[in-house]
């Protein structure tokens, strides 16, 4: 099993990568774009994507790519994230002028950012390839907030640990490719779809779940380009797309939605059997 994830090893998304199946063969990318054109094109067989921060929200980028590629998701996974700050061995608190890394890595940890005075907040593309630069480099004076496992990859030490704002800090995951899981029985399903701009559109939308007593877990609204003030609503249910109520449920909904799309139906974390331990979850 080939997985692609974004970013450096040492990522995040590497641990997620990791917790697909066992013994997956890793394929790190530049960037979420990368993922979605290395799954399509052949290389890897699944791509993994953050989707959600239990702290930083959504990652928005990755809803609009999920529209733009015709990849289902067809797994999820959540991963608890431990942020550290990391830096060249030697190097000291006091002495930073930089600290790097991603956008959410940064939001996540906002409160102990505050509290560096003096200090430059850079966002990058990726938490590990923070460490990396920091690391290539030789920047004595920087620093970068990722995983305990990425200052092991790139030899740096940790300033401090578990620098994220709250404890329950979890990043879920999604997992796209073609083909099924094996041994996974699906349990959830997302969508996409747009409503008529009319008073009352979006609850009526969401009346077609309520009366069948299909339970939201996300929703989600995105702008629709050129289109000013227009959106088109994701939604995560639980409820298989194969089952009598969500088959009906989407049909009913798709009496009076223009546009209306199934991203997915697959096995919600709590329930995936294959679920694999991740050797570098919760380091300290």
């Amino acid at each position: 099993m080939r997985i692609a994830y974004q970013g450096e090893p040492g990522a995040f998304s590497e641990a997620a990568a990791r917790r697909v199946g066992p013994d997956p063969q890793l394929v790190p990318c530049r960037s979420f774009e990368e993922v979605f054109e290395t799954v399509e094109a052949g290389p890897a067989t699944y791509g993994v994507l953050p989707i959600e921060n239990s702290i930083g929200g959504s990652i928005h980028r990755n809803y609009d790519l999920l529209l733009a590629h015709d990849l289902p998701i067809v797994a999820e996974v959540e991963l608890p994230v431990v942020h550290h700050l990391l830096a060249l061995p030697g190097a000291t608190l006091e002495g930073l002028r930089r600290v790097y890394s991603h956008p959410q890595g940064l939001a996540q940890c906002e409160r102990f950012l505050r509290r560096l005075t003096q200090v430059e907040i850079v966002a990058t593309y990726d938490t590990a390839g923070s460490a990396k630069m920091v690391a290539d480099a030789g920047l004595t004076d920087a620093g970068a907030i990722a995983s305990a496992r990425a200052g092991e990859v790139f030899g740096l030490t940790s300033l401090a640990a578990s620098v994220q704002d709250f404890d329950d800090n979890i990043t879920r995951f999604i997992v796209v490719g073609r083909a099924p899981l094996e041994h996974a029985v699906a349990d959830k399903m997302s969508i996409v779809f747009t409503l008529p701009n009319e008073p009352g559109s979006l609850f009526k939308a969401l009346s077609v779940f309520a009366l069948r007593g299909i339970d939201l877990t996300k929703l989600e609204s995105r702008p629709i380009p050129g289109r000013p003030w227009e959106y088109r609503f994701y939604v995560d249910l639980a409820v298989a797309r194969d089952e009598v109520t969500g088959t009906r449920a989407l049909a009913h909904l798709a009496e009076f939605a223009p546009m209306l799309r199934t991203l997915g139906t697959y096995a919600s974390w709590k329930t995936h059997e294959g679920r694999m331990p991740d050797p570098f979850e919760v380091m300290s």
